[in-house]
């Protein structure tokens, strides 16, 4: 229910803002609005409010919305109201009233991270691990325990800044300077080569194929938790036991014991743990598990958490009003040339089309964020609504920026474009939408049945 209740609230929102910027500058233009609807379809609720023209309508299929104007192409007008038809206004006031709506999806983004960047932004220091050797990150002598400063001298005070700042450097294949600070305090730079990124590798973690992993305190292998039931329960362990051997090996951190579990389903697996300074010895064998396509061991035990030392890794990202605007702006700015890119790169074929998202992942996202509480899921809003924006500006015919390409093409030949040509687009345009929801949806899919 909260995810779907998120996802609601968020199409809701993002539809509203669109159709709202269409709604205004067609009012302002001087425009007659018959209809202002969310969603498509037969509508479930319809209002008048007060004196006015404008048909406010809620209908049963939550995905969009449209602003209905009057238009001798869609009706009969009369002639006292010729005026105020859209197809009568000039065409720069037709393409001010078109470019309106994903104008607002990318201004309610800018709203939205000024928000966020004023009541701080949870994160994590951008505190680096072990970096893996013949990686660029070993290349560039970047250390473990170095925490990283600026990125082309641009500030990034979390992870997440970190991974942001890489991304679109990592599309265009470039080289960065990153400043970092050692353990000891000591200031160094980097110069770190993008360019040794395969286009496969924007597909997953681009990070981790550049040797950048993020720090983690030493979990050491003792028994935080236990599932109800399970094979470590059922087997004697408890929570407080410090595993010291599997099989002989001696045991140091809990990713260890994680390997052993689960190379090992359905083999049994001796276990020397301590116990309030007693040595005991289990025999264990981890139930088989389907992951990601083969066998893996599982045992159901949890590891016990320094609390304290992952909470020093924690950190707000906070501004001021003024730097906070400036920081939204540049945020917006740079998560809509990213997707930009990203997109061309698809057109390309340089990056998977498995990179796109239908509904059903943006619903799944949705869920996740507002689970964790509400800055996340506003952090999440802004994502999407950019992606609205610069999606419908694209020039496709159905879209925005399919009629801002007929309205540029009229203003330029100082005529409209023949009816035959519009017919056409639209055709081609529904195509290509139909396609790119095909790929959507599959991948959404995919993602649920493939995990």
């Amino acid at each position: 229910m909260t995810t779907l209740w998120a996802f609601i609230l968020a199409i809701a929102l993002l539809v509203v803002v669109h159709e709202l910027g269409h709604y205004w500058i067609a009012h302002w233009c001087g425009v007659k609005i018959l209809r202002f609807s969310i969603g498509f379809g037969k509508p479930l609720l319809a209002r008048h409010f007060g004196s006015g023209e404008t048909e406010w309508v809620i209908s049963a299929i939550p995905l969009g919305g449209y602003v209905k104007m009057l238009d001798e192409r869609e009706g009969e007008v009369a002639e006292h109201e010729l005026p105020r038809a859209f197809n009568r206004q000039p065409v720069v006031r037709r393409m001010a009233i078109v470019v309106a709506g994903p104008v607002s999806n990318l201004l309610l983004a800018v709203v939205l991270y000024w928000a966020l960047f004023m009541h701080g932004v949870p994160g994590l220091k951008p505190i680096l691990g072990e970096v893996a050797p013949q990686t660029p990150a070993a290349m560039a002598q970047l250390q473990a325990q170095e925490t990283v400063v600026s990125i082309n001298g641009e500030l990034v005070p979390s992870w997440e800044e970190v991974r942001w700042a890489l991304l679109g450097p990592a599309l265009r294949g470039a080289e960065v300077r990153i400043e970092g600070l050692t353990a000891q305090g000591e200031t160094v730079q980097h110069v770190l080569d993008l360019k040794v990124l395969a286009p496969d590798d924007l597909n997953g973690d681009f990070m981790q194929k550049l040797g950048l992993q993020l720090f983690q305190p030493l979990v050491q292998p003792i028994i935080g938790k236990l599932t109800e039931g399970g094979v470590a329960q059922r087997t004697g362990l408890r929570p407080g036991d410090h595993i010291r051997r599997v099989d002989g090996r001696t045991i140091t951190r809990w990713t260890e014991l994680v390997e052993a579990v689960r190379s090992h389903p359905g083999s049994t697996l001796r276990m020397e743990i301590e116990r309030s300074g007693n040595l005991l010895v289990f025999d264990v064998t981890p139930d088989a598990t389907s992951g990601n396509g083969k066998q893996v061991g599982k045992i159901g035990a949890g590891p016990y958490l320094d609390k304290q030392a992952f909470d020093a890794l924690l950190t707000e990202v906070r501004y001021g009003p003024f730097a906070a605007f400036g920081q939204a702006v540049r945020k917006s700015w740079e998560t809509a040339a990213v997707s930009l890119k990203v997109m061309g790169k698809m057109v390309l074929g340089e990056v998977s089309v498995k990179n796109l998202s239908g509904p059903i992942t943006i619903a799944d996202f949705a869920g996740q964020s507002a689970k964790l509480g509400v800055a996340p899921y506003l952090d999440f809003l802004p994502l999407i609504s950019i992606s609205l924006g610069v999606l419908n500006l694209l020039p496709i015919p159905l879209l925005d920026g399919g009629y801002l390409l007929y309205y540029m093409a009229e203003l330029i030949k100082g005529s409209p474009v023949s009816e035959r040509v519009w017919k056409a687009g639209q055709n081609v345009g529904i195509a290509l939408l139909i396609t790119l929801m095909a790929f959507a949806l599959y991948n959404d899919i995919s993602r649920l049945v493939l995990g």
